[in-house]
């Protein structure tokens, strides 16, 4: 009796792998197409870009990118540093390229500071390659700090100025 459970046992694996062996040669033989369109077939951003890490400059590729080993734009990334450079930086990560600054105070107005958060969006040196988010506080009669209105193109003037400076950049590696 126990034997003939085994042998039924058998009987139903070899079955079973018969078929999907089958199903499986079915399969190849059909001339499907992957759509490119979906979420799997996309190509995806990481953060050490489409070529992976690399350490000493980018691998043979010639395009405008000017990533260099970082995760996005370096001529953005440069020209952000340098358009912000009057401000304290509180944190710079430049494979996910974020900045964020401190709070800064100008001299001309003590009673008003300033404080951003800019993102580089890509790698390529684009108009919409930049976000700038600018928060600002003024000081109240009793010493304490509140959040204040920002002038309307404040954040879109920073961020022409900052691709205004990348350009240069550019425009400067292009003439060596």
């Amino acid at each position: 009796m126990a034997w003939a459970i085994k042998l039924w046992r058998s009987v139903k694996i070899s079955f079973l792998a018969i078929t999907v062996g089958t199903l499986l040669i079915a399969c190849e033989s059909l001339d499907v197409k992957p759509n490119p369109e979906a979420p799997e077939n996309q190509k995806r951003e990481t953060i050490f870009g489409q070529d992976g890490l690399t350490l000493g400059g980018e691998r043979g590729r010639k395009d405008d990118s000017g990533s260099g080993g970082i995760g996005v734009n370096s001529f953005l990334w440069r020209a952000t540093l340098d358009t912000i450079s009057f401000m304290p930086i509180n944190s710079a990560d430049p494979f996910g390229g974020v900045i964020i600054t401190d709070w800064h105070s100008p001299v001309e107005t003590p009673d008003e500071r300033f404080k951003m958060n800019i993102y580089i969006l890509g790698r390529a040196l684009r108009a919409d390659g930049v976000r700038v988010s600018v928060f600002k506080q003024g000081r109240d009669a009793s010493g304490q700090w509140n959040e204040a209105p920002v002038g309307e193109n404040t954040s879109t003037d920073i961020e022409n100025a900052i691709l205004t400076r990348a350009r240069q950049l550019r425009n400067e590696t292009i003439e060596q």
